[in-house]
């Protein structure tokens, strides 16, 4: 077992424990709105609170279990595109959440400590509750961000081996370029352009720092695709640049795979007290752009392969 494989080893059982305050969190929460001894989140009656914090639990579980099937022998028996599925999925929304948790606190506490509340969830739950929430996403992102390049490598050791130009070059380079444009587009809206947006006024500080993220983990992605597309230059670990284009990769397809249904309903549903800032045509574009392109490289890294010697 070498280094990269025990340090993976090490982030997918930090990954699972660090999961488990918000695991125990949700289920005293709802064990405590049964027996009335726990509050109720503001907008919500007792069926819905325990419906949604059910549900939850349902998704902690599934994250504990996926974590620990990036470690334990059984997780190799599992079908490998189910748990590179899950695992790529789950990582591309919690690599965004663990800069966007550093940045937003941050901010939080340059203007006093407002902290951006308001939702169901934070009403309900004192600071250390949501201290130890905020440390399980966190911790839960960081620990799959590093443990899902390493059950890759383990589970598909030559797609791993070798530097840019002793290889076959990854397909369909357009999937690089449509995923730096939809990441200049956020990070134009993130620094504080106009165009494209509806509403410019119902923009706040939390939306330009995930804006942002998003825009980051995009261009990241695309780079890392296109230099595998073009294998160059050349000596580069492969490693570094898969792992970087499935994260970007990954975070494209998932934020923006959860963004787009919201939008198209919004536009169709017209909803009052819903007033996103961006154009919803341009916000569905680019989210349907993101979605093809994360696809596609995810298909084409899945596909890449080292060029094996002659006998």
């Amino acid at each position: 077992m070498d280094r990269w494989d025990r340090v993976g080893r090490c982030a997918a059982y930090g990954a699972a424990l660090a999961l488990s305050p918000y695991l125990l969190i949700k289920v005293s929460w709802v064990v405590g709105s049964l027996l009335g001894v726990t509050p109720i989140g503001e907008g919500f009656n007792q069926a819905g609170w325990v419906l949604l914090n059910t549900v939850t639990i349902g998704m902690a579980g599934i994250g504990i279990a996926l974590a620990l099937a990036l470690v334990r022998p059984w997780g190799m028996r599992i079908p490998g595109w189910l748990v590179a599925f899950c695992a790529w999925t789950g990582s591309g929304f919690l690599v965004s959440v663990l800069p966007y948790a550093v940045l937003s606190t941050l901010l939080d506490s340059a203007r006093g400590g407002s902290g951006g509340g308001g939702g169901g969830d934070e009403a309900a739950m004192p600071g250390w509750e949501a201290a130890l929430v905020q440390f399980s996403f966190v911790g839960m992102g960081l620990g799959l961000a590093v443990a899902l390049p390493s059950y890759l490598r383990r589970r598909w050791p030559d797609a791993f081996t070798g530097r840019l130009g002793d290889d076959t070059r990854a397909s369909a380079p357009w999937a690089a370029v449509v995923a730096a444009v939809v990441g200049l587009v956020w990070l134009y809206w993130a620094a504080g352009g106009t165009l494209g947006l509806s509403r410019p006024a119902e923009r706040n500080t939390n939306g330009y720092v995930l804006t942002g993220v998003g825009a980051f983990w995009a261009l990241v992605g695309s780079a890392a695709f296109w230099m595998l597309a073009r294998a160059r230059p050349a000596g580069l670990p492969r490693r570094l640049l898969l792992a970087l284009g499935w994260l970007g990769s990954g975070s494209l397809f998932a934020w923006s795979g959860w963004k787009l249904p919201l939008t198209l309903l919004v536009a169709l549903v017209h909803p009052a007290d819903v007033t996103p800032p961006e154009n919803l045509a341009v916000a569905a574009v680019l989210h349907l752009a993101a979605v093809v392109a994360g696809a596609t490289m995810l298909r084409t890294l899945v596909g890449s392969r080292p060029r094996t010697p002659a006998a």
